[in-house]
């Protein structure tokens, strides 16, 4: 366990409505593309998919970001979803970012090929090859990361792309949030970024709004580092800021 005198906080912003909190992640993550292409030709960032994301994702149509020096990527996908499902995260994400800006370059996980373990080294293979500079996330009801839920996250996971069973508050949470009309239609088993790989970027946005994910934002800040609370090791990041608005703050204003 990490004594507390050795942690830094991330950098914390509360804003007083969901779509001021968007748009204050969407112009950081845009200074944050013009700081990495001083140095270099083309960024690589993960993005999430989750209705948390929907004010950030909105807000970047108004920041002069070059896509076209941007490759993408996502963090997870379910495994055996209808390809057409509006709740694959490849097709939220395709719908309201990947489709609108000309990128340099998208790639997709895929959760309904038939051999799973290959699409976790052909995904890891490619974030190998594109070592990743910013990663665009929030924080789940569980304290997840992508989905590292409790049981399966692992701050010193080997792997860079894995296979998880989602856990119950996880499955719930994707009801609670309106993405799937009952528990038994959420998929159990799921692709994951790991957390080391998303803790390797450079610069991390954590976007988190909303009173569900009040108690999370505590956790987070308040609990030991360990992967109980899987958000705790944001701790250990020193480009990571968390944009919350006044419901997500709520425990610690």
């Amino acid at each position: 366990m990490l004594l507390e005198k050795d942690l830094k906080l991330p950098e914390v912003k509360i804003y007083e409505s969901r779509k001021l909190m968007g748009a204050a992640a969407a112009s950081r993550l845009a200074q944050e593309i013009e700081v990495f292409l001083k140095s270099k030709d083309c960024v690589n960032i993960i993005f999430a998919a989750a209705p948390s994301q929907n004010e950030f994702l909105a807000a970047l149509f108004y920041e002069n970001i070059k896509w076209e020096q941007v490759n993408a990527f996502h963090m997870d996908e379910y495994i055996n979803l209808d390809v057409h499902a509006p709740q694959r995260f490849g097709n939220f994400l395709k719908e309201r970012l990947f489709s609108k800006y000309n990128f340099k370059s998208v790639h997709y996980l895929d959760g309904n090929v038939d051999d799973i373990d290959s699409e976790c080294k052909r995904y890891a293979s490619l974030l190998e090859n594109h070592p990743i500079d910013i990663v665009c996330m929030g924080i789940g009801e569980n304290g997840h990361l992508a989905f590292n839920d409790p049981p399966v996250a692992n701050f010193n996971d080997p792997e860079m792309v894995k296979v998880v069973e989602l856990d119950l508050p996880c499955r719930q949470q994707q009801v609670n949030d309106g993405c799937f009309a009952s528990l038994v239609a959420v998929p159990t088993r799921a692709l994951t970024l790991t957390i080391p790989l998303l803790m390797s970027a450079k610069v991390i946005n954590c976007v988190v709004p909303g009173t569900a994910k009040a108690q999370a934002v505590l956790n987070t800040l308040t609990q030991a580092i360990c992967s109980d609370f899987p958000s705790t090791i944001l701790r250990k990041h020193t480009g990571a800021v968390l944009f919350l608005d006044t419901d997500s703050s709520k425990y610690i204003l």
